[in-house]
């Protein structure tokens, strides 16, 4: 049914423009021949065409516009007509013969326009008979059309100031009033076409109607160009009438509309010098129209108005701007009951970002803005709204774009109340917003109330939320939000020591309520920040300040022992054990023997019972072998212990070439430079002895069960071993022992059942080249190598 309608509706058109195109051949004929009566008639026929109501607005625009070209070329023939010496009085006479009221006011339009060039009666006067001559067209498309050509044939003819139509004095006036009345009678008409044809057809006639609103919005251009307009005129002619008509049309899309069209057109300084007029009219506007994006619109341009110059500023603290727009927009939600929680925030959001230009000094009016926003927004629970989540965000983006500075956004004291109403993912989205201002500007978060009060915004962050399946939080988002969080961790900083103290304090508090997938992000940033602060402290009296509360390492290393076990329970054992040796080696630093004990220990502990993984017991003995040998705070008995229990450890790795590396890296653990009380040149030759007895193990596995002895890689590391100790003055290495693992290495390589690896080959030669450059070198060194035999491999 719908494709006829538009197959019926394409041959009215076809019909339209075939008898416009005919007439309006006729009508040519006439003018070459100078034949007036003949191309009035034809002219005439032609405009009938226009008469139609069987087409769409859409299809009628595109007939209107071809007669639109043909009168252009009628009028140019009349304006000859008049300096041949044709009156023009008796052709405005002649032409309101025309047998149709249609034809007759296109045609009355277009000599009126000549009409005034002419100069031959005042412009107010034509124009006030043309306005009120087209009341005789009621019917809403054709009228519409037709008072549009009136506008258009008459806007460059308005006596205004300056034109050469201006006659008399207020003049300006009747132009105003002229623009005003056809802009009225054209609403009029423009609202009446939601009434023509059956109800279901509604929906279309609305787009329809949606489609012609620029030609009733044109007046109101026209206004704005009038240079007579001055703010006085606005403020006591047009505005009113303006919004009188606006207001009584009781019509959605018309207010809408118009009331864009007013902030759009006319100057911002005559807004902000009418803005109890305007903003009066909102809460009068009917209940369904998007007053939110209007009113937003309006604060829009204010606010930009506000940012183009600083010499602006006070005509707005001249009227009050802010109290006013804060008034108008608790009225227009009053009015509103039913207005979306989205309408609400985008206005507050709106009145916000114009505070913040208008006035970026009084916290106390942007701490207002969020306050109303939360009165408005209380008992609404968690809002959920996609839409007005993202104008919250906006809302509370705003103070951090403004100000580069979150502690100012701190100061508010209804920012974080605001964000109470945010859902879990959006909280987290506000959360990251606030740490990339943090990160971008380096802000400097320097106590720990501030450090309370922040973590307290990003909390989103920091706690599991309740509710959220971890299956549906995205593993590299979570990532991503972590490291970030780490990162703003880093940042925190306090030269005052005992301040310092207590910003580790309160972060720790925060994000020991983190959950098992957090902790192990958060954790680390902490430690390491904590030991920063031992550095500072290392060296100072036990008390410098005096008092039992002072900060001291040993309270900040209880601190960290506390912090690094919820690790252990949140089965990061591996990384927990990394920080407690971290710990120990500052402890180390400190001399505090006792305390650095008990970091070893835990790290211990949680190697027994929590790392079973035989890689991950690779990296932590090796971790452990290399801390402890840059250890020297420890007396005999403890150091015994602790290498005892490595070497127990190194020992009893699963692989046998894990067992091998990590027994000889044992060795370094009782031969350390500086330190003549830890050099037992004995036990260092007991550890590469049992290394090489691992390394013989392994070949005779590989043999068993491969039926080769595998590469000779271990012993050439182990010789390596044994070169480091011999120059480092050991006495229990000998040039004999040496000599006898290069044997021993040069027979197994030559071996049948030696696998064949090019990087031992490398490594053995690579090592070879190392002793014959010591011999070279001479000096005491070389003396020592001189005893060396060397036979090249290969």
């Amino acid at each position: 049914m719908m494709l006829d309608g538009t197959e019926d509706e394409e041959k009215f058109l076809a019909a339209g423009i075939a008898g416009l195109q005919q007439n309006s051949f006729y009508m040519h004929r006439a003018l070459d021949s100078n034949n007036l009566r003949d191309a009035l008639k034809y002219s005439a026929q032609m405009l009938s065409e226009l008469r139609t109501s069987k087409l769409s607005p859409h299809k009628y625009y595109e007939l209107y516009m071809r007669a639109f070209d043909q009168l252009r070329k009628l009028e140019m023939f009349f304006e000859e007509e008049t300096r041949r010496g044709c009156s023009i009085i008796d052709l405005y006479e002649l032409v309101q013969h025309a047998g149709n009221i249609l034809p007759r006011l296109y045609l009355l339009c277009t000599v009126g326009s000549v009409y005034i060039k002419s100069k031959e009666a005042p412009a107010k006067d034509v124009l006030k008979d043309l306005v009120e001559m087209c009341r005789g067209i009621q019917h809403p498309v054709r009228g519409l059309f037709l008072r549009s050509y009136l506008s258009q044939v008459s806007r460059d003819k308005l006596p205004d100031i300056g034109s050469e139509y201006e006659g008399d004095a207020d003049t300006v006036a009747d132009a105003v009033e002229f623009v005003l009345q056809n802009f009225t009678e054209m609403n009029k008409l423009w609202v009446r076409m939601q009434h023509q044809g059956p109800a279901r057809e509604k929906e279309k006639r609305e787009k329809e109607r949606s489609e012609l609103r620029d030609l009733v919005g044109k007046n109101l251009h026209v206004l704005s160009q009038i240079e007579g307009v001055d703010l006085d005129m606005y403020k006591d002619a047009v505005l009113p009438r303006v919004l009188e008509q606006v207001v009584n049309c009781k019509d959605e899309l018309a207010q809408f509309y118009l009331m864009d069209c007013i902030i759009q057109v006319f100057p911002d300084e005559y807004h902000l010098q009418t803005l109890d007029v305007l903003l009066g009219a909102y809460p009068q506007l009917q209940a369904s129209v998007d007053i939110k994006t209007v009113l937003s619109q309006l604060m829009e341009r204010l606010s930009n108005y506000a940012a183009s110059s600083a010499e602006v500023l006070p005509e707005f603290l001249q009227v009050e701007a802010f109290s006013k727009l804060s008034n108008a927009i608790g009225k227009v939600i009053e009015a509103q009951p039913d207005m979306p929680t989205v309408g609400v925030v985008t206005l507050y959001s709106s009145l916000l970002t114009f505070t913040l230009h208008v006035h970026p000094d009084r916290l106390d009016y942007a701490d207002q803005v969020l306050g109303a926003c939360v009165k408005k927004l209380s008992g609404k629970g968690k809002i959920e709204d996609n839409k007005a989540t993202k104008q919250i965000v906006a809302l509370l983006s705003a103070p951090l774009e403004k100000y580069n500075d979150v502690m100012t956004a701190l100061k508010l004291s209804n920012y974080p109340r605001v964000m109470e109403y945010l859902d879990i993912p959006t909280t987290k989205v506000m959360a990251t917003v606030i740490i990339q201002s943090i990160m971008k500007n380096g802000t400097h978060i320097s106590t720990s109330e501030k450090v309370d009060a922040l973590f307290g915004l990003i909390k989103g962050l920091i706690k599991d939320s309740d509710g959220v399946p971890k299956d549906e939080l995205d593993e590299d988002d979570f990532k991503e939000e972590q490291n970030s969080v780490a990162r703003l961790i880093q940042m925190l900083y306090n030269e005052d020591q005992e301040e310092m103290f207590k910003i580790i304090d309160t972060v720790r508090k925060h994000i020991l309520t983190g959950g098992p997938t957090r902790l192990p992000f958060t954790v680390p940033p902490l430690v390491f920040s904590s030991l920063k602060l031992v550095r500072q402290l290392q060296g100072q009296e036990e008390n410098p300040f005096g008092d039992d509360a002072s900060v001291t390492p040993k309270k900040i290393f209880q601190l960290l022992n506390q912090t690094i076990e919820t690790l252990s329970g949140v089965l990061a054992p591996e990384l927990a054990l990394q920080l407690y040796l971290q710990c120990a080696e500052a402890a180390n630093d400190c001399d505090l023997e006792p305390v650095a004990y008990e970091f070893f220990t835990q790290a211990y502990i949680l190697y027994e019972e929590e790392i079973s993984d035989s890689r991950a017991q690779v990296t932590a003995i090796h971790l452990i072998i290399g801390t402890l040998q840059r250890m020297h705070v420890f007396g005999v008995e403890n150091r015994d212990t602790l290498t005892h229990k490595a070497t127990g450890y190194s020992a009893k790795l699963l692989k046998k070439p894990d067992q091998c590396r990590a027994v000889y890296a044992c060795s370094h653990l009782f031969w350390v430079d500086d330190h003549d009380n830890m050099k037992d040149g004995e036990r260092v030759l007991l550890c590469l002895k049992r290394a090489l007895r691992i390394a013989n193990a392994a070949q005779q596995m590989s043999n068993a069960a491969r039926g080769n002895t595998g590469s000779v890689m271990l012993f050439i590391e182990i010789l390596n071993k044994y070169l480091y100790f011999f120059e480092k003055g050991n006495l229990q290495v000998t040039v004999a022992a040496i000599q006898g693992l290069i044997e021993l290495i040069m027979n197994e390589m030559q071996s049948d059942t030696t696998t064949s690896d090019p990087a031992a080959d490398a490594f053995l030669a690579s090592t070879m080249r190392y002793i014959e450059f010591q011999k070279q070198k001479g000096g005491t060194v070389g003396e020592k190598y001189e005893a060396l035999k060397v036979s090249h491999a290969g």
